[in-house]
């Protein structure tokens, strides 16, 4: 018996919350159909900035790609020549002991 009056409380749950669904949805399409024509009086005011936005970033596309592309080289390089230093600085060492010790043949 107690099976039968939880299956009906469930259901009167169901009921109440479709109801206040139902209620929400009409409030949510009042307050959409009164902000309508706000809305496409605020999109047709902002339709020359967003057309200009578009154009910028147009023109920009190619500014950004080259950078892109230079910062990817320059990276490229570091990358590869950055772990040659110690090489470098050592043979630079070498290079001035062996010209220190040597001297120069007469002329």
């Amino acid at each position: 018996m107690e099976m039968l009056a939880l299956g009906g409380l469930f259901v009167a749950a169901a009921i109440v919350f479709a109801v206040f669904g139902l209620i929400m949805l009409l409030i949510k399409g009042i307050v959409l159909l009164i902000l309508l024509p706000l809305r496409l009086v605020f999109g047709i005011l902002t339709l020359p900035f967003r057309l200009a936005g578009g154009v910028i970033a147009l023109l920009l596309l190619p500014v950004m790609a080259v950078l892109g592309l230079l910062v990817v080289v320059v990276g490229g390089l570091l990358a590869v020549f950055v772990p040659l230093l110690p090489v470098a600085a050592l043979a630079g060492l070498i290079w001035l002991l062996a010209k220190s010790t040597t001297k120069p043949a007469a002329a």
